[in-house]
């Protein structure tokens, strides 16, 4: 299986240091054994891993090299800079799928 993945820094100064993160996009039929696979090998704390939805823009899932985890806010970062970067989305507003919706 061939996965591109994007290695980025969020909370940057002047392009050095900051949390690093594997984002993944397209990860739709990735089953969640694939993406544990992907981010061991990215060997980051967390990689995301970027579909689509039907209800919201984006569903976002991370992992660590050994478990799902709900969010990761730098991550999460990482995902939306890329998305820019690429030029997938303008400026704008999104909405994100957590992995759990919580209420109280």
């Amino acid at each position: 299986m061939k996965v591109e993945a994007f290695l980025v820094n969020s909370f940057t100064a002047d392009g050095s240091g900051g949390n690093p993160a594997g984002v993944v996009f397209n990860a739709d039929k990735l089953s969640d054994a694939e993406k544990l696979t992907i981010a061991k090998a990215v060997g980051f704390s967390e990689t995301a891993f970027v579909s689509d939805d039907e209800e919201v823009d984006f569903s976002v899932s991370f992992f660590t090299t050994t478990e799902e985890v709900d969010f990761c806010g730098h991550a999460t970062l990482a995902v939306f800079s890329t998305l820019f970067n690429q030029g997938v989305i303008a400026a704008g507003n999104y909405t994100q799928k957590p992995k759990r919706v919580y209420s109280e």
